[in-house]
């Protein structure tokens, strides 16, 4: 992407060799705890397992930076305590760490993260070295964008009986999408055209898509 070179990982981000950067989309970190103070029975330790998958894609890539594609918090009723315990325990183990928040539609209800986690917060599009990483997946002049806010997923198999519904990342001409990556959230199935490249993620496999060809 605009010479950029991406490793899409099986934990449903990027890597991004260049600047030791983890790519991350739509965490929604308290998500399930939102859920159940609105009544909702929703299943616990969803907020651990994202943490973990972080933590284990960190371990695997050596990353130096974390820049969350937005939506970190998915509201304000995330500031559960344990919930905060869980996400400052996971930033006490990787206090070097830098982190980036690309603000989205739920930060923006959410508040910026608690400042003793030690998160820069910016507004999108943020450049960086040729790319523009944002939440919303909508193109700007001066760069390819990264974004997320949609979850993209994509829809395998022919017959209903054997379908089979995935996360994936869905890059077009000008915009590229990555998969939600909290443990706790659904799928959109994008519309593909002509030149799209799209990669499903299949357990701890990343496969490449066959392209549509163009129309004759």
């Amino acid at each position: 992407m605009a010479g950029q070179r991406l490793l899409l990982l099986p934990q449903r981000c990027a890597w991004w060799p260049a600047t030791a950067t983890l790519l991350v989309a739509d965490a929604h970190i308290g998500k399930a705890v939102s859920f159940r103070r609105l009544g909702v029975p929703v299943p616990r330790g969803t907020t651990n397992d994202t943490l973990a998958r972080l933590a284990a894609a960190l371990a695997a890539t050596g990353a130096r930076r974390v820049v969350f594609l937005g939506d970190f918090l998915h509201s304000a009723r995330a500031l559960a305590p344990a919930t905060l315990a869980a996400v400052r325990a996971w930033r006490t183990q990787h206090a070097t760490l830098a982190l980036t928040l690309v603000r989205g539609n739920h930060d923006a209800h959410a508040g910026d993260p608690p400042a003793d986690l030690g998160m820069q917060v910016v507004d999108e599009p943020w450049p960086c070295q040729g790319l523009l990483l944002c939440h919303h997946p909508v193109p700007h002049d001066g760069g390819y964008v990264l974004a997320g806010h949609t979850h993209p997923g994509v829809v395998l198999g022919w017959r209903a009986a054997d379908r089979v519904r995935l996360p994936c990342f869905h890059f077009g001409p000008r915009v590229g999408v990555l998969p939600a990556f909290g443990a706790f959230t659904g799928l959109h199935v994008l519309p593909r055209v002509a030149g799209d490249r799209v990669f499903a993620v299949a357990g701890d496999a990343v496969l490449t898509l066959p392209e549509i060809p163009p129309s004759p």
